[in-house]
């Protein structure tokens, strides 16, 4: 393996923090949040229930029947309330979900498959699908703790606490239900879901560690070791930095990560080379790596690009025809690229306390961002001058910003562009119509 370069820079404030696989499960699955909150309302609902009782005893010990009566023609009235709130949930959780189901729907044609996962993930979602079933969970609870004894002085509970626990339930279901139809929409636009997209994209860039001031350039020296994978098949999601480190560093040896994040692991290839020794004991590795079935943005400094652009390519589509939109996406990979222009790229290097290297980990390299970044889009968007006029802009803007190193890249795609135009637009005028630069592409 050849050397690999460190600039200059400060060391990283802390390391990446580990995926949690249990966490990403919960994360990834509605079960969890509607049975915890559906379990709590029934812990809430046996406290009440001892309270109401409570409350009747003591009245009734006081020899305030007169107050125990006036309780009972108040739950009385309350029951009303109670079960039409219970006869009415359920069919109010089956309409305002069956809607939710067609927007994802809608949202995955429009955009991307990919941005389905905003939705799943969505924490207010299953807040309010959690909170609807509670409060179904509860009247129904509620409505078993009626007492059929009007007697003031035999009633044994009058469920007052409980009623009014129901009552706040309902205002809580009401005030998330506005939330989430207000969440819902902002994500079935597409400003907003490029904009989460982006957003998602520079937490993922800063905290990519900075390679250590005065590192130098340390070679790897030969591989001495190879460790395969041998677990399920599937998408590399997340490297548990600190644990590699800690096993290099007890082991004397660097560790270089094969695959880069996103990549699709095969059972049996490799995944790590060793440098400077035997390769470590496979307990000692367990858990290191975080397999799953799709990507995430947790350590993956691709996945926002991929997406954007694969929200590009779907609206410039013959069938969706939405050049707009696909400019609104090179907005943002141009501001993604922008932010990643003077970033080490290629490979991080992770060290130990020591400052000693003991961890590499190969990210893409610039030229291949530029790559995911323009050239699907461009290829696709030579009938478009909208957004071949906002891609020549990017790309100067992009050309101005970036050391000398690193402009290759985009003048290839800029010449790229520039035949590709000349190829298909007719005349001399319409090609430059469609070769000037405009941030807006056609205002």
């Amino acid at each position: 393996m050849s050397d690999w370069m460190v600039t200059q820079g400060p060391l990283p404030r802390r390391r990446p923090r580990a995926l949690s696989p249990l966490r990403e499960h919960l994360r990834d699955t509605f079960w969890f949040a509607p049975t915890a909150a559906m379990v709590g309302v029934f812990v809430v609902w046996l406290v009440a229930q001892e309270l109401d009782a409570a409350l009747v005893r003591s009245l009734q010990d006081d020899g305030d029947y007169d107050t125990v009566a006036e309780l009972l023609r108040f739950a009385d009235d309350a029951k009303t309330v109670v079960s039409a709130v219970g006869s009415a949930m359920m069919t109010f959780i089956g309409v305002v979900f069956s809607i939710s189901l067609v927007a994802v729907q809608m949202a995955s044609g429009q955009f991307t498959p990919r941005v389905v996962r905003l939705f799943v993930r969505s924490r207010i979602t299953k807040a309010t699908f959690a909170v609807f079933l509670a409060t179904f969970v509860l009247t129904l609870l509620v409505l078993t703790s009626y007492d059929s004894n009007a007697d003031p002085r035999t009633a044994t509970s009058v469920p007052l606490v409980q009623s009014v626990l129901t009552l706040v339930m309902v205002a809580l279901s009401l005030l998330l239900f506005v939330m989430y139809v207000n969440a819902t929409l902002r994500l079935m636009r597409v400003s907003h879901v490029i904009a989460r997209i982006a957003a998602e994209s520079f937490r993922v860039a800063a905290l990519m560690p900075v390679p250590a001031e005065g590192g130098g350039a340390p070679a790897l020296g030969p591989v001495t070791a190879w460790v395969a994978h041998e677990g399920q098949g599937g998408v590399l999601r997340d490297v548990h930095v600190a644990r590699l480190v800690r096993v290099a560093r007890g082991h004397g040896v660097v560790l270089r990560l094969v695959p880069r994040i996103g990549d699709f692991l095969v059972p049996g290839t490799p995944v790590l080379a060793v440098h400077g020794g035997a390769a470590p004991p496979r307990r000692a590795l367990r858990y290191a790596l975080s397999v799953g079935v799709e990507r995430t943005f947790h350590q993956d400094l691709a996945f926002g690009l991929r997406q954007l652009s694969d929200i590009g390519l779907r609206a410039l589509s013959p069938a969706v025809n939405d050049p707009t939109t696909a400019v609104q996406a090179l907005d943002r990979v141009v501001q993604i690229l922008a932010t990643l222009s003077r970033r080490p790229l290629d490979a991080v290097p992770h060290r130990d306390r020591r400052g000693v290297v003991r961890l590499v980990q190969p990210v893409p390299g610039w030229a291949e961002l530029v790559d995911l970044g323009f050239a699907e889009v461009r290829a696709c968007s030579v009938g478009s001058p909208q957004v071949t006029r906002r891609l020549v802009a990017g790309l100067d803007d992009l050309l101005r910003l970036v050391p000398p190193e690193r402009r290759e890249p985009l003048l290839r795609q800029r010449e790229l562009l520039r035949q590709a135009v000349e190829r298909t637009a007719p005349t001399p005028a319409d090609r430059a119509f469609a070769l000037r630069p405009d941030r807006q592409g056609i205002g």
